[in-house]
């Protein structure tokens, strides 16, 4: 009796823990065995959704020649990667993090979410990892006038030139590199370019291309002098 009662207790743990995975909001899980199996520290670790992640499916060399560490959960929004940049940078401890997010929280993918909070979340990574010794670089959110899968959202291109006004502003008072996918990317009209998409929102290898040189150009690039701290009035300049 007293064996089938551990044996009990054993299953209901393990099945607790699988039950606590599953619903962790953030996935700490996604990438934690990936993390435990480094044996070095990666030079870069980019952070982000689906479009991180895709990257790496889509040139794994990119990451695995310049010793990348790829971080991107397909879906989430800035406040998930909030949650997990301590155990999937920090506790990597790279020389740097390239932050790439925004269009699942323009996207309502947790709820309706300000242009606002949403740049302050990315704020929020970015003074992490400084306060870790980490140097964050700051990526532009790509051109995109539609959500597929939510047609409810409407000014989605307002949405995304906004956000990345105020991620700039942000990088320039502070010293930050600032990565501008955006006008790379960009038709007139505020739409991803036919010919680096499938689905006009995510990149595909052309797209890839074209964002790879100017991402390694910003990691290889000098960090720009941080202005006074009488011109640090990036976090509330924009609220309206």
């Amino acid at each position: 009796m007293k064996k089938l009662i551990l044996s009990l207790s054993a299953l209901v743990a393990v099945s607790s823990l699988a039950s606590a995975q599953a619903n962790d909001w953030a996935n700490h899980p996604r990438y934690a065995a990936d993390n435990a199996k480094l044996t070095q520290a990666p030079e870069v670790v980019f952070m982000g959704n689906s479009i991180t992640d895709g990257w790496d499916d889509r040139h794994n060399e990119f990451f695995t020649d310049n010793n990348f560490a790829c971080r991107g959960i397909s879906g989430q929004v800035t406040g998930q990667m909030l949650c997990r940049f301590y155990s999937d940078v920090v506790d990597l401890k790279p020389k740097a993090v390239v932050i790439l997010a925004g269009i699942n929280d323009i996207a309502g993918n947790q709820g309706p979410m300000d242009d606002r909070h949403i740049a302050e979340n990315i704020f929020s990574m970015a003074e992490i990892a400084r306060q870790n010794g980490i140097r964050p670089l700051i990526a532009s959110c790509l051109p995109c006038d539609t959500i597929p899968w939510n047609a409810n959202i409407v000014n989605t291109a307002t949405h995304v030139v906004n956000l990345n006004t105020m991620l700039k502003d942000y990088a320039d008072a502070n010293g930050i590199t600032y990565v501008d996918y955006y006008s790379a990317l960009t038709t007139p009209e505020g739409a991803l370019n036919p010919q680096y998409t499938d689905d006009r929102l995510h990149p595909n290898k052309a797209g890839y291309d074209i964002m790879e040189p100017i991402v390694l150009e910003a990691i290889k690039s000098k960090a720009p002098t941080q202005q006074k701290p009488a011109q640090m009035k990036s976090r509330r300049h924009h609220r309206k």
